[in-house]
């Protein structure tokens, strides 16, 4: 080589220009650092999706226990629902049994004995929110809680009013559990 070429070829190197050999060892490099950054970050990855898989696991378990205790709690609910509302009725039953087991008692003992076991069993019902239907006459029809029976002409009273109850209606937690049978004056 001349000198020009060859001084040119050392001022490049002076000044910091990289010679093909360099900028392949570079790149090899970077490619190397590259790569171990991305299985670092692949390892992370992995690790947190083995991380989400065990609490998504867990939390299904978790739905699946509390979806079987809340089955299970209305199963017993259902099947011991009752209990409270019997449990309730039992004095009734031993009221009339003690009455039944008096062989001479009076007709005036009778309709007391059953009177004291009527007003027990309307206590039992009214602790159990089953409470009677029973409208006035006079009183508004309203066919959610009263079914008619018969429309009868009645000029004393307005229409659509109730004249007389045929037969007591109860509610059950403001649900009607049957209607009160009643007939109903008829429009003028």
């Amino acid at each position: 080589m001349s000198d020009p070429q060859q001084s040119a070829q050392n001022s490049q190197m002076l000044q910091g220009e990289p010679s093909p050999e360099e900028l392949e060892a570079a790149q090899a490099a970077n490619e190397a650092e590259a790569l171990a950054t991305a299985q670092g970050e692949l390892a992370a990855l992995q690790a947190r999706n083995a991380e989400l898989s065990d609490q998504y696991l867990r939390a299904q378990a978790d739905v699946q226990n509390a979806r079987r205790r809340a089955d299970d709690e209305i199963t017993k609910a259902r099947k011991f629902a009752v209990e409270a509302f019997a449990e309730s009725l039992l004095p009734v039953t031993d009221s009339l049994e003690a009455g039944l087991a008096i062989k001479d008692a009076t007709p005036e003992q009778i309709r007391e004995g059953a009177e004291a076991t009527l007003r027990q069993l309307k206590s039992a019902l009214e602790r159990n929110k089953v409470i009677e239907v029973a409208p006035a006459p006079g009183a508004r029809f309203d066919p959610h809680q009263h079914q008619a029976i018969s429309v009868v002409p009645a000029p004393e009273q307005e229409p659509n009013t109730v004249v007389s109850v045929l037969q007591k209606g109860y509610t059950i937690n403001d649900r009607v559990l049957r209607p009160a049978l009643v007939t109903v004056s008829a429009p003028k």
